[in-house]
Formats: structure tokens, sequence, C-alpha cells
């Protein structure tokens, strides 16, 4: 595991965390962050993708706003900080920032050339993103917010694509998700999968809402999916 610098395409620069697989070369995957930064559980995640032989890269995407946002899920006042810098965080830079981070990984020793992204949250949402906006091989969404109101770029999507949806997601209501459902479910590219009765970041270790279960099946299905196109 290590840090690197990645430049913007504004010409600015930001922190990434790296964990490599233990062999190589190896494709690579951009894990994106929640709303609370690259904290333990993101930095376990990327851990968790180098293990499965990815070269796997989380980058620092609240960098404009404060660089090294590191909080969890724990306390009302790290739940405050977090709505905040969400509320803060220009989506379209953080696009860009992401397809930098997908440069720069590509370019790395120990990387054959081809890149996936994953994203939970507002993860989710860029990497949905980054399915329509990117270049990159193949995108997974785990309860990505506000893809209802990003339906209109969803046949731009040309490279596969998997979208995780929790069925009971506080964040995502019923009918947010009659909006982009269907939208996706018409595309070949995309794949989609619901869980019954599960709440919004289900796979967060940890988290109050955290089925392990679901959480299972969905990272079970990732991993296929990857395998699939990237290996």
């Amino acid at each position: 595991m290590s840090t690197v610098t990645v430049t913007a395409a504004d010409g600015g620069s930001f922190g990434a965390y790296v964990a490599a697989p233990s062999s190589s070369p190896a494709a690579a995957i951009v894990v994106i962050q929640e709303i609370f930064g690259v904290n333990q559980v993101m930095r376990d995640l990327t851990d968790a993708y180098a293990a499965q032989g990815y070269l796997a890269i989380c980058p620092d995407l609240f960098w404009r706003i404060e660089p090294g946002i590191d909080i969890t899920d724990k306390t009302e006042a790290e739940w405050q900080k977090a709505f905040d810098l969400f509320g803060k965080f220009d989506v379209d830079l953080g696009v860009q920032d992401l397809i930098a981070t997908l440069r720069h990984v590509r370019a790395m020793d120990g990387c054959n050339g081809k890149a996936g992204s994953v994203g939970y949250c507002l993860g989710g949402k860029l990497a949905y993103l980054m399915a329509t906006r990117s270049d990159a091989d193949a995108n997974v969404s785990f309860y990505g917010v506000g893809l209802d109101e990003l339906v209109g770029e969803a046949d731009r999507i040309s490279k596969p694509y998997l979208c995780h949806v929790a069925e009971n997601d506080g964040f995502v209501p019923p009918d947010a998700q009659e909006r982009f459902i269907p939208v996706l479910d018409s595309n070949a590219h995309a794949t989609v999968h619901i869980y019954e009765g599960q709440d919004h970041a289900f796979a967060r270790v940890g988290g109050e809402h955290y089925d392990k279960t679901s959480a299972d099946l969905a990272n079970a299905r990732t991993a296929a999916f990857f395998k699939d196109h990237l290996a």
C-alpha cells in the first residue's frame, strides 16, 4: 500500500491510496469514495480489490474542498461534516479527477492498460458517470445516489456497467428508482440488481444497514463482473 499524486486536468494535484496485487501486470480498478473521504472503509475495499488481483487506486475527491478527509459514519458530527462536503462537491470536476486518476493508473508500472471503476454512495453516482463520460472498460455502482437526475446520459453507456440498488434505500426513494431502473434495463450494456428489503450502504462493513448476505452477493457479482470484463 502506498500513496501517489495525481495531476488534475486543470493543473492541481491530489493524493490517491494505492494497493498493488501480488502479481503484475494486472488490470486496474479505480475505487470511488463515499461521502466520508478516503477512510478506513475505502482503504480496506481498495486492499480487497488488490487481493483479487487488481491494481487498485482510491483518489481523494474532496481535495478541492479539504484535502485528506478521513471520517466515519459513527457520530452525528461526522455525518454533518460529510453532508457539508457532499453539498460543496462539484460532481463534474469530480468526474474529471476520476478520469485523471484512470489515466494515471493506466500509466503506472504494473498496469496492463485495462481499467474499470467501482463506487459506493456518492461514488456509485460517479461510477455511473464514469460509464457515461469516460473510456473505462467496466464500471460498477453500489447504491448510487441521484441516478434519476442523470438518465439523459444513459444512452452514452457503451461498455459493461453493473448497478446494485437497495430496494428500501432511504436516499433513493421508489419514485427515483422508477425513473432510472427501466432506462438502464433498456441498455444492453447495463445490468441492474435490486436487493430486496435492503437500505442504503448495505455493503458497508460495520455500517448501520450492513447485511452480510446481500453484501456477499453484491460483492460476488462484482468480482465475477470484473473477471469477465477486465481479465
